[in-house]
């Protein structure tokens, strides 16, 4: 749907350009009584336009652009309801049909005004940031880096940044990934509070990137700082793989994008690397290709794909270096497909990298891995094989005496 208004938006925008437009001014005898939007985060935005005209007006239509990345100049046209004398023109965004853009966003907006002399005039350009006021928020920069919050100490906000910043040089030092743009972290006080503040979000989500705006929002208790950390970093490094990969032709594969978040995050957690071992183990492991595309919507797959994510990248990054992966995303950035990416780099394509990570992670949990397996593990099999066993054994034997 929204796809559908940007559509039109570009296509009215093209006609509109062929017209020329008038400022509107004393001249015209045009006078802007009122001209103003206001926000209701994160419902809707209501756009006022009151004006006063010596002369008919035919038509009026809004124009609005949001300031997000885009690789076209995006405006989008609307028409209002309008009524009365003065002429008022009124138009709302109702965010329910859209789904709403994160908070802090900025828009542009300004009115086309035709008379029924068909001249059109256009009054100045305005803005309006749509921003979520129902916290008092506080804010830290340093860097790149914007960190809004409105619940717990300095030192709890200091903290999170503090763990955003050595994430970003831990994951720039890997990779060569690395912040092109400004971004703003909003940290809301729980998940709950966070759900609020989105219109279209599912109830299980902690944290979101939006990556055309620049903006993560996160809930995070200070009671919860060690998943919170994680949580953020991981949404954070997905504006970072944005930023230096961003391109109008081919996007990188699922795998590799969320591979990298998983990276920054850390070392894979233990939870994680029981669902990689057991696949390894069972030779039950998802094709490289297969994670190019979205992750399944059954849980066990999901956190599956995650942990074989992780370990890709950290295959890249163990046996081929830092420099390569950084190479990669570059290449990446000039819109090459998943194949040809792989071989300009690493001189294989998805499938040779399916061969050579089966074998890394292979001697990782593999048949020689389960050997070093902790004692206290291998005591209890053997204790289980020989409980399991006693009973052929003693059979075996009275057997044997019986002979």
């Amino acid at each position: 749907m929204i796809k559908t208004v940007l559509t039109a938006g570009i296509g009215l925008l093209l006609v509109l350009s062929a017209v020329p437009a008038g400022p509107v001014n004393a001249q015209t005898g045009l006078q802007v009584l009122d001209n103003r939007a206001v926000p209701e985060y994160p419902s809707y935005i209501i756009f006022r336009l009151e004006i006063d005209s010596p002369f008919g007006i035919s038509d009026i239509r809004l124009n609005y652009r949001v300031n997000r990345d885009s690789f076209v100049n995006i405006v989008c046209d609307v028409k209002p309801d309008i009524a009365g004398t003065p002429v008022t023109a009124n138009w709302i965004w109702d965010m329910n049909t859209t789904g709403n853009p994160p908070p802090g966003t900025v828009i542009d907006y300004w009115w086309q005004i035709t008379g029924d002399n068909g001249n059109k005039y256009l009054t100045e350009e305005r803005q309006v940031v749509f921003d979520d006021l129902t916290h008092p928020w506080q804010v830290i920069e340093q860097g790149n880096l914007a960190l809004h919050w409105y619940n717990g100490s300095e030192a709890f906000a200091g903290e999170l940044m503090n763990a955003a910043q050595s994430a970003l040089a831990q994951l720039e030092r890997d990779t060569g990934a690395r912040l092109a743009r400004p971004v703003d972290i909003y940290i809301y006080a729980s998940s709950s509070d966070l759900q609020r503040a989105m219109v279209y979000v599912q109830d299980w989500a902690g944290g979101l990137a939006f990556t055309g705006y620049g903006v993560v929002s996160i809930g995070i208790a200070p009671t919860d700082m060690a998943w919170g950390k994680r949580a953020m970093v991981h949404e954070l490094a997905h504006l970072v793989t944005y930023q230096m990969t961003s391109n109008p032709y081919n996007s990188i594969p699922v795998w590799l994008n969320e591979g990298l978040s998983m990276y920054a995050e850390g070392e894979l957690e233990s939870y994680s690397e029981s669902f990689l071992r057991e696949a390894v183990i069972n030779d039950s492991l998802i094709s490289v290709q297969s994670l190019s595309s979205p992750f399944s919507a059954y849980a066990d797959e999901t956190y599956l794909s995650y942990a074989q994510s992780y370990s890709l990248v950290s295959f890249l990054i163990d046996e081929h270096g830092p420099d390569k992966i950084s190479e990669l995303l570059e290449t990446f950035s000039t819109g090459a497909n998943h194949d040809g990416a792989f071989l300009q780099v690493y001189g294989f394509d998805m499938d040779g990298l399916d061969e050579d990570w089966q074998v890394y992670v292979n001697n990782l949990y593999g048949v020689a891995a389960a050997r070093q397996m902790n004692p206290d593990w291998l005591l209890l099999i053997t204790v289980l094989a020989v409980s399991v066993l006693m009973p052929f054994i003693l059979l075996a034997r009275k057997r044997l005496v019986c002979r």
